[in-house]
């Protein structure tokens, strides 16, 4: 081999500055997102069952937390979160069957998931406090 090193034209690979974003790649991202929420949120299930198993004291100090904006916040986030990992989940199921690869079968599959995440989030919330939250 030669010493002399050949140095190309092509340009470098592009980067989120370059592509404007996508159903499919924002839907992705969020799929992500939701995970790492769920793995958070499951502690705060941990918690919950923890102090329900030690006593009335320390669910009494759970219960408080969540009657918190901040908890409140915590808890419908992740109920959201479970929700949209769960529905995506079945969105790349139906990939992975070799369903839904037109573009336009993809968008349309991305907007059903996103209803889908409003509407179980919002019946289990509606169910959950039939009264009012």
């Amino acid at each position: 081999m030669s010493d002399t090193k050949k140095y190309t034209t092509r340009p470098l690979s592009p980067h989120l500055q370059v592509y404007r974003p996508q159903m499919t790649s924002v839907l992705s991202i969020m799929h992500r997102a939701a995970g790492y929420a769920l793995a958070l949120g499951t502690i705060m299930v941990v918690w919950m069952l923890v102090a329900a198993a030690s006593g009335p004291e320390a669910y009494g100090a759970f219960q408080d937390f969540v009657g918190t904006a901040l908890g409140k916040f915590m808890i419908f986030g992740w109920s959201v979160a479970l929700f949209y990992h769960m529905s995506n989940g079945v969105r790349h199921m139906l990939w992975d069957m070799g369903y839904l690869f037109k573009i336009e079968s993809a968008y349309k599959a991305g907007y059903l998931v996103l209803a889908m995440t409003a509407i179980l989030t919002a019946l289990v919330w509606w169910a959950a406090c039939p009264g009012g939250y």
